[in-house]
């Protein structure tokens, strides 16, 4: 089948990530119904693709001898077929199909994909946003509220490799001590009560605090959809704390859904929210392969270093070179490879999301195979749910570079912040009556 520019129409725009457009079926073909599609956006700076030995890829030769183990990653013609490549034989093995789909590739005109240019252009803010790809609905009967939670990284780093004066890392979370920065960048309004550490917890009241708290002050973790429409959450991390007005409207929404008085009705949908989450079990794995990152970026980034046969311009700044970071750079190619491939799948799953979607069980509908079954016990109500990880991009390894800096930054400017903090309380004297 090839969508043609008749079927533009039956396409509206959803929104858009860095790479690609986001456009939801509004039509009637049981092929499409609840599905969406993603579109490669043109970039003028996009470089050619790279012929390696007679073989064409969209990856660097040092990417390639990264992935040199999977011939259909390195051999990919396109970034579409590389992305579906990597989560079909990197990511699925690791996060299990129930949980991850790799998208299937729908042929189109050049005259569909003109067509859709001209119609979405008018639709298209001035900001991106990030949107999911993968179906949000689990039938076509009833409402489906969707959920989508950007986690980030539920664990703390205790490498070896982490410098004395960068020691915050191992007790406070990136999350938070990255919420600090961004305030002062004014990149956010207000600082979130969110901890990844609680959501990853295992302990089903701090999983539901971190759902409340995303819940308050949703920046760009948390969405919420009405059939494939949002209605809470924004598209940008100036999404600040959700208004009275943005509340009543969720609330409003969930009338017939969730069977429970006004004003009580969406903290009912929370604990659902909270209870899918914990029940699903699906950040454990999430959380094994976060943990492929063993050794913190401060360690990664000089075999990083030695992958790409650099000098490392780290040990260069710290003067001699430290022991450890000697044994790093004295590991065999192979070791440097495999520290530096699993700390780039980590960065793929510190930076995915989840999308989980919920119907009212039915006895007149057949519930799918691949859902699960959820009893909310504040309403006795049964409820329908599926989860997907979305957004399972293979990331540039060039990036390994911008992650130090970053890193670099952060716990720099936390650490500063705190002991701004510690000197004022320190010279606060006691009153004497």
């Amino acid at each position: 089948m090839i969508l043609e520019e008749k079927d533009s129409s039956d396409w509206i725009y959803r929104g858009e990530g860095g790479a690609n457009l986001v456009l939801a079926y509004a039509g009637s073909s049981p092929l499409f119904v609840g599905k969406v599609i993603r579109i490669q956006k043109a970039r003028k700076n996009d470089k050619a693709n790279k012929i390696v030995n007679g073989v064409v890829s969209v990856l660097t030769s040092d990417e390639q001898l990264l992935w040199k183990e999977n011939s259909e990653l390195i051999s990919s013609s396109n970034k579409e077929v590389l992305e579906q490549s990597y989560v079909k034989n990197v990511i699925i093995p690791l996060l299990g199909p129930k949980h991850v789909h790799a998208g299937v590739r729908v042929s189109v005109s050049k005259e569909f994909l003109e067509s859709v240019d001209k119609k979405v252009t008018k639709q298209r803010p001035p900001w991106r946003v990030n949107a999911a790809n993968v179906d949000t609905r689990i039938s076509n009967g009833g409402d489906c509220f969707s959920v989508e939670i950007k986690p980030k990284c539920g664990f703390l780093p205790t490498s070896q490799f982490i410098s004395e004066e960068n020691m915050l890392k191992r007790s406070v979370s990136r999350f938070r001590m990255h919420q600090i920065m961004k305030l002062e960048y004014n990149e956010i309004t207000e600082v979130s009560g969110y901890d990844p550490l609680d959501l990853f917890s295992g302990s089903k009241s701090r999983v539901s605090e971190a759902i409340k708290a995303l819940y308050s002050i949703p920046q760009n973790n948390f969405r919420v959809f009405l059939n494939g429409s949002l209605i809470l959450g924004g598209s940008g991390e100036s999404t600040g704390r959700t208004s009275p007005e943005t509340a009543y409207a969720l609330e409003d929404s969930l009338k017939g859904f969730v069977r429970s008085n006004d004003g009580l009705r969406t903290e009912c949908f929370l604990q659902l929210v909270s209870d899918a989450v914990y029940d699903s079990g699906v950040l454990d794995s999430l959380l094994e392969v976060q943990k492929l990152d063993k050794l913190d970026i401060e360690g990664a980034i000089h075999c990083y270093y030695d992958v790409i046969n650099h000098p490392c311009p780290i040990c260069k700044e710290s003067g001699p070179l430290k022991e450890e970071y000697s044994s790093l750079h004295a590991l065999p190619l192979e070791e440097s490879l495999k520290i530096v491939k699993e700390y780039m799948i980590a960065a793929t799953a510190k930076d995915c999301s989840l999308m989980i979607s919920f119907r009212l069980k039915n006895a007149s509908w057949d519930s799918r195979p691949s859902c699960d079954a959820l009893c909310l016990k504040s309403t006795n109500q049964t409820f329908d749910y599926k989860v997907h990880f979305i957004d399972l991009s293979l990331k540039p390894l060039k990036r390994m570079e911008a992650y130090y800096k970053l890193d670099k930054k952060i716990i720099s400017f936390y650490t500063r912040k705190q002991q701004k903090v510690e000197e004022q309380v320190g010279d606060t004297k006691p009153y004497d009556s």
